[in-house]
C-alpha cells in the first residue's frame, strides 16, 4: 500500500512504514545470512564484511545497476528516490534485489538539503537514524582523522620544547621538522560551520600546543572517508593509513601518519567501519548503507565493499553516483570500477521535466525557495530547448559501452505531453526509456522502470574504460574534458602545469586516480552555465594530492571542504516528541 506522498511529510511515511520494519533476525532469516553475519544496532544491523565474503567467495555475482543523473538544479533531481523506487519495482516483480547508497553527512542533513534519503513512497528507513549517525562509521571516521592531528600537533609542541637527544631518550622520536606554513590535513566535524574554515590553535604558553593557522573541513571531506569508500577490505584500508600525507618538512618532503605512527590507531578507530548498515525501502526491500565522500574531491559514492557484498547477496544489485553522470557517472567508470574491478550491466540516467526546463533557459532554480511556476505548468517549448542536457549525459554513458536507460522522474505537475517528449527523445538516441513515478506510487509506479532495467541487464555492452592506466595526467584531463564534458579543450595554470609535469614524472602515480575538481551545476566549471555549451575551455588551476586514498584531484574552479550553513536550515524543523522519543521534521 502506498502512502499519500502529496499530503505526508517523508517523515511521517517513514514512521508509519516503520512500525512493520524487519528486525535484524528477521532480515536473517530473508536474505539466507548466518547468525554470527549480523550485527544487531537497534532496529538496525551491520552485515560482517568478512565473514559473508568469505562464505559466498564462490557464488556468481548477481546484475550491477549503477544510477545516476542529468544534470541537476540546486534541489537534486531525486537519485535516491529513483534508487529506492527501482529497488522497490524490481522487488514486486519478484526479483531478488537489494542496493547501497551512500550515508548523509549532518551538515546538509542539519542544512538546507536533507538527508538524501529518498523521498515519498521510494524513502529509506528507518528515517532517524539514518539521518543522525546510523551505527557511527562518521563519528569513527571523525575520531580517526583528528587523531592524525593530534598526533601531528602534539609532535611540532615536543620538538620545539625538546633537543634531538632529548627527543630520543623520552619518547624514542626523530626529528620531523614539520613546516607549520605547510600543514595539509585541518580538523573535521559533521556539521557546515563556515566560523572554522580558517582557524588559530595553540594559543596560551608553551605547553597549550604550537600555535599556527589551522582549519577545519566536514567529515564527509575526510581522506579517510575516500578511502573506506575505494578499499576493498580492511587490510588495505589498514595500508592506506599509513599513507596519509599530513604535513611536509622544512626540505619539502611529505610528512605521513607513518611517520607520525599513528596509522595503526587510526585503523583501530575504524575498524568496525569496513561493515555496511543494513536498512530497507518502506516496502522493505534490503537498502544498505556505507561511506558517503564527497563527489568533487572524492569518488562520490557508496563504497566497493558495499557493491561487492551486494553482488553476493542478491541477483541484483542497484548503486548510485553523486551527481550528474559527467562527475558521478565518470568517476564510477573510470574510478570506481577500474578499482573494484567489476563490470555494470547497465546505468539508470535519472531525468526530471524541471531540470531540462532549466536547462531550456527556465529561471533560475534556488533550493528554499518555490519553484517559479514554469517548472509546474506545461511548457513543451522550454522542455524541448532542454533535451539537448539529457542527450549529452545519454552519450557519456554509451562512450563506456553501456547503453543507458532513462528514468523520467515523475513529478505530479508532470503533464503527459511533456513525458511523451521526453520518451521520444531518449528512445530517438537510441535508449531504452520508462516514466517512473515511484516518488507518488512506491514499486507500483516503477513496474515500467524495472522491466526495462531487467531487459537491459541481459543486454551484452561493451565496457571499457575512457582511457588505460598509463595515460599521463594530462592526457587524462583533456579525454574526459572533451568527451565527458564536452569542452574544446583544456587550458593549465603555470603551477598546475608544473604539478603535473612532476607528477608525470614520477612513475609512483601511475597508478593515481583522476579525481575530477568540477562544479556539479553545470557541464562547465561555471554553475550558471546550462544547458550544453559549446566553444569552452575547462581551466585547471590547481592540483591536489591524497596520497593514501590515492587520488590525483585536477581543479577546474575553487572547492570548500567545509560549507556553510545558510539562513533557513533544515535544523528549524527538526523536534522531537517528549512523551515518545520520536523525531519530526527531517526530510
Amino acid at each position: 500500500m502506498a502512502y499519500d506522498a502529496v499530503q505526508m511529510k517523508d517523515w511521517q511515511i517513514a514512521e508509519a512504514a516503520e512500525e512493520n520494519m524487519p528486525g535484524p533476525e528477521e532480515w536473517r532469516e530473508r536474505l539466507g545470512l548466518e547468525k554470527d553475519e549480523v550485527i544487531p544496532y537497534g532496529r538496525i544491523s551491520k552485515l560482517d564484511f568478512i565473514k559473508i565474503m568469505e562464505r559466498l567467495k564462490d557464488k556468481p555475482d548477481g546484475k550491477y545497476i549503477e544510477v545516476t543523473a542529468i544534470t541537476p538544479t540546486p534541489l537534486g533531481e531525486g537519485k535516491s528516490t529513483t534508487t529506492c523506487g527501482l529497488i522497490e519495482g524490481m522487488g514486486k516483480r519478484g526479483l531478488k534485489v537489494g542496493g547501497c547508497i551512500r550515508q548523509p553527512s549532518g551538515g546538509p542533513t542539519m542544512n538546507i538539503k536533507g538527508t538524501a534519503a529518498g523521498g515519498g513512497n521510494a524513502l529509506l528507513i528507518p528515517l532517524t537514524e539514518f539521518s543522525m549517525g546510523l551505527t557511527g562509521d562518521i563519528n569513527d571516521i571523525t575520531n580517526a582523522h583528528n587523531l592524525a592531528l593530534i598526533a601531528l600537533t602534539a609532535r611540532m609542541q615536543h620538538e620545539r620544547n625538546y633537543n634531538d637527544e632529548q627527543l630520543a631518550r623520552l619518547t624514542n622520536m626523530r626529528r620531523l621538522d614539520i613546516d607549520p606554513t605547510r600543514v595539509e590535513m585541518g580538523w573535521v566535524m559533521d556539521f557546515c560551520a563556515q566560523s572554522l574554515r580558517n582557524i588559530i590553535i595553540g594559543l596560551g604558553g608553551r605547553m597549550d600546543g604550537y600555535m599556527m593557522a589551522s582549519k577545519f573541513a566536514i567529515t564527509v571531506s575526510s581522506e579517510l572517508m575516500a578511502i573506506l569508500s575505494i578499499v576493498k577490505d580492511l587490510a588495505d584500508l589498514r595500508e592506506r593509513f599509513d599513507n596519509i600525507t599530513v604535513a611536509f618538512d622544512k626540505k619539502g618532503n611529505p610528512v605521513t601518519t607513518g611517520d607520525l605512527e599513528v596509522g595503526g590507531a587510526m585503523a583501530a578507530w575504524m575498524r568496525n567501519t569496513i561493515n555496511p548498515t543494513l536498512c530497507s525501502t518502506v516496502e522493505y526491500q534490503p537498502l544498505m548503507v556505507h561511506a558517503g565522500p564527497f563527489a568533487n574531491i572524492a569518488v562520490g559514492q557508496s563504497s566497493i565493499i558495499g557493491d561487492r557484498i551486494a553482488l553476493k547477496m542478491f541477483d541484483y544489485h542497484v548503486t548510485e553516483s553523486g551527481f550528474a553522470a559527467d562527475i558521478g557517472f565518470e568517476k564510477f567508470w573510470n574510478v570506481k570500477c577500474r578499482l573494484s574491478g567489476l563490470k555494470p550491466h547497465v546505468s539508470v540516467l535519472t531525468t526530471t521535466i524541471r531540470a531540462l526546463k532549466m536547462h531550456g533557459g527556465g529561471p533560475k532554480v534556488v533550493a528554499g525557495i518555490a519553484l517559479p511556476e514554469e517548472y509546474t505548468r506545461e511548457d513543451l517549448g522550454l522542455l524541448e530547448k532542454g533535451l539537448a542536457n539529457m542527450l549529452h549525459h545519454i552519450n557519456v554513458i554509451r562512450a563506456s559501452g553501456i547503453n543507458p536507460v532513462v528514468c523520467i522522474n515523475r513529478f505530479h505537475t508532470d503533464t503527459d505531453a511533456e513525458i511523451a517528449l521526453v520518451r521520444k527523445a531518449a528512445e530517438g538516441a537510441g535508449a531504452r526509456c520508462a516514466s517512473s513515478s515511484h516518488w507518488a506510487d512506491g514499486g507500483e509506479g516503477a513496474l515500467e522502470l524495472a522491466d526495462a532495467v531487467k531487459e537491459a541487464c541481459e543486454e551484452q555492452n561493451e565496457f571499457k574504460f575512457l582511457y588505460p592506466l598509463e595515460t599521463k595526467l594530462r592526457e587524462r584531463v583533456e579525454k574526459i574534458a572533451k568527451v565527458v564534458y564536452g569542452a574544446d579543450g583544456v587550458s593549465w595554470t603555470a603551477d598546475a602545469e608544473a604539478k603535473a609535469k612532476q607528477f608525470e614524472s614520477d612513475s609512483t602515480y601511475d597508478s593515481y586516480s583522476t579525481m575530477m575538481v568540477k562544479t556539479h551545476l553545470s557541464l562547465t566549471h561555471e554553475p550558471s552555465i546550462k544547458g550544453v555549451p559549446k566553444g569552452w575551455v575547462l581551466p585547471i588551476r590547481d592540483i591536489l594530492i591524497y596520497s593514501g586514498a590515492k587520488f590525483l584531484c585536477p581543479c577546474a574552479g575553487t572547492i570548500s571542504l567545509m560549507p556553510g550553513t545558510s539562513s533557513n536550515p533544515a535544523f528549524k524543523k527538526v523536534d522531537i516528541d517528549v512523551d515518545t522519543g520520536k523525531v519530526s521534521g527531517i526530510f
